[in-house]
């Protein structure tokens, strides 16, 4: 009976592992969507940081932090771009 309410709950070892490799790939690719603000992209990225480590891929709040400042980097050189030639 345990088992089977865990299964439904949690899903079998495959279904698992299937959805830690999409927000993998999803973290890996993570970019800022057109029109969204910086709020929303923060609660997607802790969204996906969420599911994973509720899967048990956890990530070393070093490498969090570098992402996002990747993110903002990109952000900030694409915006000086457009001020420049527009």
């Amino acid at each position: 009976m345990w088992d089977t309410l865990k299964v439904t709950h949690e899903g079998t070892n495959d279904v698992k592992r299937s959805r830690r490799n999409t927000l993998s790939h999803e973290y890996e690719l993570f970019r800022m969507n057109q029109n969204e603000s910086i709020q929303d992209m923060q609660k997607r990225f802790t969204h996906i940081i969420n599911h994973l480590a509720s899967l048990g891929k956890v990530f070393p709040n070093k490498d969090l932090i570098n992402k996002v400042l990747t993110l903002l980097e990109f952000l900030l050189l694409h915006a000086t771009f457009l001020a420049n030639f527009s």
